[in-house]
């Protein structure tokens, strides 16, 4: 990697670096998995089914991105398929911690996605078809192999305390791959070459703030639907 673009990437992992700060600050309950002693069932399980959901549907915005790449970089093109190839199955990790906690792959993939994870899609697949480029998938999956690296060990490290650590085998596996291939690392010098001139790196950049936007709906969403609405649905207690 020359020096400009290692100056890039430490400007970019920066960036990411203040939004997890903002997510933590400003996203209602964007620390239960952090922090919290006692793990909301619903709202973990809510997590992990629209952490499969995400993976299934990623699959064709992949293969939108391997279809670019044949067109334009064949080098990028054998890149990616080894890359989509090693993701491809990774939903059925998040699918064996689901059975821990009751829910069958069945049921998971029968669940309407949440508004927010069609928004996700719907961002990468626009950006394929009208700009033209896998910028803002690339950008997307550099975007979470970073803080999956920084966030997910200690997630996973309070979850285990309540779920317990034989019922985290799946996230486990997944963050262990991460980090043992480095993926960080691959994903970058695939997204450095759909990054010609400066105006390119400037709809990275623009890239970025809208997912780090997607993301804080997501959570907050996922918030609303499983913890905010069962407390809203409680009834009130009965006067003394």
């Amino acid at each position: 990697m020359d020096t400009t673009s290692s100056d890039l990437r430490a400007r970019v992992d920066a960036r990411f670096d203040e939004l997890i700060a903002k997510f933590y600050d400003e996203v209602p309950w964007a620390t239960h998995f952090l922090t919290g002693g006692e793990i909301n069932r619903e709202y973990y399980k809510r997590h992990n089914i629209e952490t499969v959901l995400r993976i299934r549907r990623k699959r064709t915005v992949d293969a939108y991105a391997i279809r670019y790449f044949t067109l334009h970089d064949p080098r990028a093109a054998a890149a990616w398929c080894h890359y989509a190839e090693d993701e491809m199955l990774h939903d059925h990790m998040f699918l064996k911690d689901l059975r821990a906690v009751g829910v069958s792959p069945e049921d998971a993939y029968a669940t309407e996605p949440l508004q927010a994870t069609k928004m996700m899609m719907g961002y990468l697949l626009y950006g394929m078809e009208y700009d033209g480029t896998p910028l803002a998938l690339l950008t997307s999956v550099y975007l979470m192999e970073y803080v999956t690296v920084l966030t997910q060990p200690q997630w996973l490290d309070n979850m285990a305390n309540d779920l317990g650590e034989e019922n985290l085998s799946g996230a486990r596996a997944h963050v262990s791959t991460d980090v043992d291939e480095d993926h960080a690392d691959f994903v970058w010098e695939v997204l450095v070459t759909l990054l010609h001139d400066e105006r390119d790196e400037r709809r990275m950049f623009a890239h970025i703030d809208a997912l780090y936007d997607l993301w804080a709906a997501y959570f907050t969403e996922l918030y609303e639907s499983t913890v905010h609405e069962a407390r809203v649905s409680e009834p009130a207690p009965v006067p003394a």
